[in-house]
């Protein structure tokens, strides 16, 4: 009988440790839950800036965008075949 109430202490100490464990593994899963959904967010929005950023790529790379980008601003104009210097080697 002396063993009893020695057992029931230490029984109790033991339920009350492994709810705290439980509490705070609940705890780190929700916050890792919600930094999970902040970085799928951002993801999600970088995504769409680059489907942006491709269909600005592709617009300015178009020949006449290139063209005009050239002739207004570096001045360059196309050569007639009177101006081109051959060079054979």
């Amino acid at each position: 009988m002396i063993r009893r109430p020695a057992v029931l202490p230490l029984l109790l100490l033991t339920v009350v440790v492994s709810a705290l464990c439980v509490v705070y593994a609940k705890h780190q899963g929700r916050k890792l839950f919600i930094e999970l959904q902040s970085l799928e967010n951002d993801r999600d929005a970088m995504d769409v800036e680059w489907g942006q950023l491709q269909l600005e790529q592709s617009t300015l790379t178009t020949q006449g965008q290139v063209e005009t980008a050239a002739r207004d601003r570096l001045g360059m104009v196309v050569l007639s075949a009177d101006n081109m210097i051959m060079v054979k080697p």
